[in-house]
């Protein structure tokens, strides 16, 4: 898988928020996105998931101009801006129900990942209980339960004890060497930065890659 971010420039009214962005992603690779609240890895983010149309420019799926088709790109998992599930429901039930929608898993998958994430003993509680840090590993459990080709995380470890982010983070080295894209965005630079293969900075609408 090849994503490539071409002259990409995103403006909400007068803002310019992103700045002609040009960048290759490749499977098999982790990529760090850094930068304070508010500098647009989110917003680059949803427009790599076609959330978002840029102002200028285009983003390439294997050459396939998602945004212009208005398609979520295929095999692509992401949680942005926190999770957010039916209130009523179980964790697992939650799951359950998004599986239903591309039928490729069932629940022996779904427990799995809920151990994954070190939530199997809180699959029964309704989401409406969950703490922060809950439904953080809900949002992240969604993202890998059906095996995804391309991962987009947006501040995973938010809320997450450190023995499940260690655990997380190896996952993700894993999950690489599979020949999976990862792109994780936050703003703690300590967070990723033994973890990615390649590093952006994102200050006032200008991306800049830092040396490893």
């Amino acid at each position: 898988m090849k994503i490539e971010i071409k002259n990409v420039t995103k403006k909400f009214k007068e803002n310019i928020v992103l700045d002609n962005v040009n960048m290759t992603l490749e499977s098999g690779k982790i990529y760090g996105f850094i930068g304070r609240n508010g500098s647009g890895k989110s917003v680059l983010l949803k427009m790599i998931c076609a959330f978002y149309e840029p102002t200028s420019g285009s983003i390439l799926f294997d050459g396939e101009n998602v945004i212009k088709n208005k398609s979520f790109p295929k095999n692509t998992r992401a949680i942005i801006e926190g999770p957010n599930f039916l209130p009523d429901l179980t964790g697992e039930e939650n799951l359950l129900l998004l599986a239903d929608i591309q039928k490729i898993i069932g629940k022996k998958e779904i427990e799995e990942t809920l151990k994954l994430v070190n939530l199997y003993e809180d699959k029964d509680k309704k989401y409406s209980k969950y703490s922060l840090g809950m439904k953080q590993k809900l949002g992240l459990a969604q993202v890998f339960m059906e095996n995804p080709e391309v991962i987009i995380l947006d501040e995973p470890f938010n809320g997450i004890e450190d023995k499940t982010a260690l655990k997380l983070r190896e996952f993700l080295k894993e999950e690489k060497k599979k020949g999976k894209l990862i792109i994780i965005a936050t703003h703690i630079k300590e967070d990723v930065d033994k973890l990615v293969d390649e590093l952006y900075k994102f200050d006032e609408g200008k991306i800049t890659k830092l040396e490893k």
